[in-house]
């Protein structure tokens, strides 16, 4: 009777929790970025024979001798990085497949991250999007973080969606298919990432938080985990490139904040499928962080 329970289960969640149909946002910053090449602008930078490219996909395993990372080969100081993501189905529990801006090889301990993250999971219940933004703040190595974590209105291990984030000057914003979910706006420069990033993409092992705050770990009698990225955009401001340099922009109307229509359907996604938020957290130090 196990099997028949257990696939019930997955009918009833992907039944009650992929039949939403997303608002349109009413503007596709990713398509108006072209596509980049991964040997052209990554390398990979640890695990190489946990990496395999074919055509457009690049494929990251992790199994019980190691997982997967590139990086991008320039840093940036604003702009557009986005990928096409594939997840594996099944049980995934303890395990990161990330997409990320990062400094913390230049910077150790006092660093600034920008981070999508997809935290593994047991079959029939659904993958959190955790999205997360750390500053250096007074760089005490006190690095705080800014998690917000999401379900998904879609299986994102049927199919490649795209995942985006948007940095510039004046804010944050991270997008799935091209809906903003979250934007983190630049309330104070103590509080906001301006040193140059590198665009990263990892697989690993996070077993001591990752599924239900660690109490769920990886289990390798299910190796290999498996992630596929394609279609990469990069564009943006480099750190050795010209100071009239414009990243793109956030919505139609420029970079002073998003349109109404995405302001609309990111309400849509806050209040359908957010299922943390540190500033509603009441085991949190607020004094830590003043923008909530």
């Amino acid at each position: 009777m196990a099997f028949p329970l257990i696939l019930l289960a997955l009918l009833v969640f992907s039944h009650c929790c992929y039949s939403q149909r997303s608002p349109s946002p009413g503007y596709y910053p990713s398509s108006r970025v072209p596509t980049s090449p991964f040997e052209r602008d990554f390398r990979t930078q640890w695990g190489f024979q946990h990496q395999r490219r074919e055509h457009d996909i690049i494929t990251l395993w992790l199994d019980k001798s190691s997982g997967s990372g590139f990086k991008s080969v320039r840093p940036y100081t604003s702009g557009y990085f986005g990928a096409s993501i594939k997840l594996q189905s099944g049980y995934t529990a303890g395990v990161d497949t990330s997409f990320f801006l990062s400094n913390h090889q230049e910077h150790p301990g006092d660093h600034d991250e920008v981070d999508i993250e997809f935290l593994g999971t047991t079959p029939g219940k659904p993958y959190s999007l955790q999205t997360n933004v750390f500053v250096r703040g007074s760089g005490d190595r006190n690095v705080i973080g800014r998690e917000m974590k999401f379900n998904l209105w879609f299986d994102p291990t049927q199919d490649f969606h795209h995942y985006a984030i948007l940095w510039n000057s004046n804010q944050i914003v991270f997008y799935v298919d091209d809906v903003p979910i979250r934007t983190y706006d630049r309330k104070s420069e103590a509080i906001f990432p301006t040193r140059p990033m590198w665009v990263y993409g990892s697989i690993w092992d996070a077993s001591d938080w990752a599924t239900e705050n660690g109490r769920i770990k990886a289990d390798y009698r299910y190796q290999p985990f498996v992630a596929q990225y394609r279609n990469f955009k990069l564009a943006g401001c480099t750190a050795d490139g010209s100071n009239s340099c414009r990243p793109p922009s956030a919505a139609p109307r420029g970079n002073r904040g998003l349109s109404q229509q995405q302001m609309g359907a990111m309400a849509w996604a806050q209040r359908n499928f957010l299922v943390y938020n540190y500033c509603h957290d009441p085991k949190r130090d607020h004094t830590q962080t003043p923008e909530c």
